[in-house]
């Protein structure tokens, strides 16, 4: 193959050689400077910065070792094509050991023999030039990963704070019941988010609630629903009256599922949410898609409550059922993230269920007891968050 106009320097003492290869390289497409003598080729070589070099082994002065010597230390990557009339195998093994791309022998009876060796250089080049940019837009793209990585991390932690900032106070307590939450951090920024309040001075309300996805973008979802949960319960009276109470959890999540929907978040997010009487210690609940199930721990025994639901943001205008139970004297509610599954070597859900409530078994139903059986602890290395929030009556 040809390479039009790529520029030549030949190099030889002999005017006639240099005149028979310098015609046929021009009529091949190439563009040829010649020199009769090593100095002036290297000054030459400096003048032009030629593709390639065609030199010839012996000349007077500087021989062809030595310019091709020079060379290299001026541009390693240049091929230079060494051309000898003695033909001594010793003269081309030295010649290659100092760099030469390739050597050939005087007289050059076929010229294309000439020109296939020039183009293999050339091509031998082209790629080596290739590689070099290639590893420097490799390098490059490096350098703005490890700056857009830098960025994300301070955006990370910057969200992090944000969200750590609009948890509740904990412990809570308020009319013998005991509220306290932990948030197991991942390597990712996610939706995890808790919060709870006491309303009408008699219930508990409280929501722990998992948008899917990671970033930023599910972050600010968690702001929002704080937002909007706390508009709800200052412009609605939420469960501050025996009313809401009673429906108020299948409500509020109409309100979310809306509010999701008409803001074209294009997400969903699951939610268990709750409120309590601490008066008459009944527990109102509904379930939005929410795994694991939140566990009543009381007396030794961990059992899941019962309930489900479907996820919030997806449907256009689903309905929840509110589910009941008895809140016992000395017994704690546990509400889980589904991050916790992913700390279990169980292979299947249900024995991951079962696990679960087998190690719950063994608390008392407190957040450090909770913490403690479960293996969670802040240096943990963890695929997704695991929020964990513990409601208990009796016990500090």
């Amino acid at each position: 193959m040809v390479i039009s106009k790529r520029k030549l320097l030949l190099i030889d003492d002999d005017q006639l050689v240099r005149q028979s290869i310098r015609a046929y390289l021009e009529d091949s497409g190439f563009e040829v400077f010649e020199s009769d003598d090593g100095a002036r080729g290297l000054e030459l070589f400096q003048e032009i910065k030629p593709d390639v070099v065609l030199s010839d082994l012996r000349m007077p002065g500087i021989d062809g070792l030595n310019v091709l010597q020079e060379i290299h230390k001026i541009n390693s990557e240049i091929g230079v094509i060494v051309i000898s009339g003695a033909g001594l195998m010793n003269d081309a093994v030295e010649a290659l050991r100092h760099g030469a791309s390739d050597f050939l022998i005087k007289p050059i009876v076929d010229m294309e023999v000439l020109v296939h060796a020039i183009n293999r250089t050339l091509e031998r080049q082209d790629l080596l030039l290739e590689n070099k940019r290639y590893r420097e837009r490799l390098e490059q793209a490096n350098l703005e990963l490890k700056e857009n990585l830098l960025t994300l991390e301070k955006d990370q932690h910057s969200g992090r704070l944000v969200q750590q900032r609009l948890l509740p106070l904990s412990p809570f307590l308020r009319n013998g019941y005991t509220a306290t939450h932990r948030l197991f951090p991942s390597l990712y920024l996610s939706g995890d988010f808790i919060d709870y309040a006491y309303l009408g001075d008699r219930y508990l309300a409280f929501y722990l609630t998992d948008v899917a996805g990671h970033g930023a973008s599910s972050a600010f979802v968690t702001i929002w629903l704080k937002h909007q949960v706390t508009r709800m319960v200052r412009e609605n009276g939420f469960f501050s009256d025996p009313e809401t109470f009673e429906q108020g959890t299948d409500w509020m999540l109409q309100e979310i599922n809306g509010g999701l929907k008409q803001g074209r978040f294009q997400t969903h997010l699951t939610c268990l949410i709750g409120v309590i009487d601490t008066h008459e210690h009944q527990l109102r609940y509904s379930v939005a898609g929410h795994l694991p199930l939140p566990v009543l721990v009381n007396n030794g025994k961990a059992e899941f409550l019962h309930g489900k639901g479907k996820p919030v943001g997806i449907f256009p205008n689903p309905n929840w059922e509110v589910f009941s139970c008895h809140f016992p004297p000395d017994s704690s509610l546990i509400v889980l993230s589904d991050g916790i599954f992913e700390t279990m070597n169980e292979s299947s859900l249900i024995d991951k269920e079962a696990k679960l409530l087998e190690l719950l078994s063994l608390s008392n139903g407190t957040m450090e007891s909770v913490a403690t059986v479960l293996g969670l602890h802040k240096e943990m290395d963890i695929p997704d968050d695991i929020s964990v929030l513990s409601i208990t009556q009796g016990k500090h």
